[in-house]
């Protein structure tokens, strides 16, 4: 189960104030150059751009940005559709849920949610997908999960994609891809998480970077397993976040993350 709303953006808005005014030493080019930046639902502002749309995810065409992180949910008909929450009040201002109506009313209604097939045509192989499973009933799992491996069927797991969860249990909906290709996302159960990890041979471990700690990382790394933090917003975290050796750079603010990226390797390869 997720934190709260204003209680995650509470603790990240202070973490952010920490560790932007922490001085980090600066990476080298290597690790400069290895930098995978994932921009988390997109670029938006939920005013002019929402989350997890197809214009969201446009603007990072062509910038550098090496993937996308999204959410998928399954509407009525069970039709895998991108948005993050179960209905549409936050952002669209309506109590509609997603799996109470029908692929086809919701484009209507809705003409902002993408279908998952549109997403995936449009940016598969072209941007890392990483595809968050929420938490919810899956009424007919074997039916959904022969969806799920026909939309991914033109792309390689683990290259082109992997599916990351809050809740590891869901990762049992999609049985046509290996264990490796699976992230769970630490919270405050980081213990738990690690172990599962561990025993189950997924591909690596997700979280916030002040929960998963230098230990975790090494932990996690001497096994041979990956690491990806978020929330990365600042050149100082940037740079503590890869002097620790972290793969995969999660962050709301991918283009601005970018900019420093490069600007961090044109002062590395200068000096």
């Amino acid at each position: 189960m997720g934190f709260p709303y204003w209680l995650t953006e509470t603790l990240q808005r202070s973490c952010e104030l920490l560790y932007t005014y922490l001085p980090q030493a600066m990476p080298n080019v290597q690790q400069l150059e290895k930098c995978k930046i994932i921009s988390h639902r997109g670029e938006h502002d939920n005013k002019l751009v929402y989350e997890n749309t197809l214009p969201a995810f446009e603007k990072l065409l062509g910038t550098g940005i090496w993937g996308i992180e999204f959410d998928i949910r399954w509407t009525e008909d069970l039709v895998p559709v991108v948005i993050h929450d179960a209905d549409c009040k936050r952002l669209y201002d309506s109590d509609i849920r997603i799996n109470a109506i029908t692929a086809k009313k919701l484009k209507v209604e809705f003409p902002h949610i993408p279908l998952l097939e549109e997403v995936i045509q449009r940016f598969g192989k072209r941007l890392h997908l990483m595809v968050e499973t929420k938490t919810e009933p899956y009424p007919d799992p074997v039916y959904q999960n022969q969806v799920l491996q026909k939309l991914f069927a033109d792309l390689e797991a683990k290259r082109d994609y992997h599916f990351i969860s809050l809740d590891p249990e869901m990762f049992k909906f999609v049985q046509f891809v290996e264990n490796e290709t699976f992230l769970p996302v630490a919270e405050l159960n980081t213990k738990k998480m690690n172990e599962l990890v561990l025993q189950r041979g997924y591909g690596g471990i997700t979280g916030h970077y002040v929960l998963l700690t230098d230990e975790i990382v090494s932990r996690h790394h001497r096994q041979g397993k990956l690491v990806g933090t978020g929330f990365v917003s600042s050149r100082n975290c940037l740079c503590r976040e890869l002097n620790r050796g972290i793969e995969w750079i999660f962050t709301n603010n991918a283009l601005e993350l970018q900019a420093i990226r490069q600007a961090l390797l044109a002062e590395a390869e200068y000096s």
